[in-house]
């Protein structure tokens, strides 16, 4: 008997006949066209596909595929994607939110989701700004960012995403960004392949009220001095002309020049496999002007997801008590009567 042939979609299939109403310049533009461009080739059909959202500018995202689609709550994302991947697994479930929308209000829900390890994947689209609500600062920006909340610069320390997920267990972590096309399609589809929760950060640049925030990763002139492009089991790797690397100094890293301070041989190699999360921990916390950002998957690791336990548990308790029937279960024992 042949194989069942995968099902084949193009970008085309996947849009709606909603207008796209992001403003001119917005880096949710270039997400979309990816989206649309990865799921093309992951062998999903359209209607075994959904798309859930909470509140704000990237929340708007189901409308603009043509799948299944659910824009819900502030925060609330998480939840209800949770009980529509346990209702139906059958479905491929990406969750879109934002820094406001996932690390605020959805900070508590997004924790745990990720701690659950349910199979959905997750696009955190981060622009450390509120932008729907026109400009105040968000879980992500940085300290001394002026807003309208913060005319004279945020005091706050922000949010690190990639940190909260490593803390919260995730069994996939990464990070790209809006504008780099290639790196940005790779990262959605091994979110896709992946069998659990799926955390993925995106610089998004916001153009309206945090313009050119990620500049320096994005600026072709400085960005390779700038940003560490990560590969499981290569050498950590980066500048212009490949003269940089990453080496530990006990439990701290440090830049070194390849070729004066140390020889290749000596640089950090990347293990995305390690289920220890300490390295990839690391990783999320270096942050410029003295440290390249990481690019690429932090973490991919392979651990029973919560709908697979589910399933076992009540696969285990039909095999041992048959299955039950709603009346049945109204005639328990837990009953009592008041007098």
């Amino acid at each position: 008997m042949s194989a069942t042939p995968l099902p084949t979609l193009t970008a085309k299939d996947l849009t709606t006949d909603q207008e796209v109403r992001w403003c001119p310049g917005c880096g949710d533009y270039s997400i979309l066209a990816q989206m649309r461009k990865a799921l093309t080739s992951v062998g999903i059909a359209r209607e075994n596909l959904a798309f859930v959202s909470g509140i704000g500018c990237s929340s708007r995202f189901p409308y603009y595929m043509n799948t299944y689609g659910f824009h819900t709550i502030h925060g609330r994302a998480p939840t209800f994607a949770t009980g529509l991947r346990l209702a139906n697994p059958d479905l491929q479930i990406w969750m879109v939110t934002g820094d406001g929308d996932g690390l605020s209000i959805g900070g508590n829900h997004l924790m745990h989701v990720l701690r659950r390890n349910i199979d959905i994947k997750i696009l955190l689209f981060n622009n450390e700004i509120y932008g729907l609500t026109k400009g105040q600062y968000s879980p992500t920006s940085r300290k001394g960012t002026p807003t309208k909340t913060s005319r004279t610069g945020s005091v706050e320390t922000p949010i690190r995403p990639l940190s909260l997920a490593l803390a919260a267990e995730a069994t996939f972590v990464a990070r790209t960004v809006d504008v780099d096309i290639q790196h940005l399609t790779a990262t959605l589809h091994r979110a896709a392949a992946h069998k659990g929760t799926a955390f993925v950060e995106i610089y998004q640049n916001c153009k309206i009220f945090n313009d050119e925030v990620f500049a320096y990763a994005t600026d072709k002139s400085v960005k390779a001095d700038n940003l560490l492009y990560v590969e499981h089991g290569k050498p950590m790797i980066f500048g212009k002309n490949r003269t940089k690397g990453i080496r530990l100094n006990g439990l701290t890293p440090e830049v070194v020049e390849v070729g004066v301070d140390c020889g290749p041989d000596d640089l950090l190699i990347h293990n995305e496999k390690c289920d220890d999360p300490t390295l990839a921990t690391l990783l999320s916390r270096m942050v410029g002007p003295e440290f390249p950002e990481v690019m690429g998957v932090y973490r991919a690791v392979r651990r029973p997801t919560y709908d697979e336990q589910q399933i076992a548990q009540i696969d285990e308790a039909v095999a041992k008590k048959g299955k039950g029937k709603v009346a049945d279960l109204f005639k328990s024992e837990d009953m009592w009567t008041v007098s």
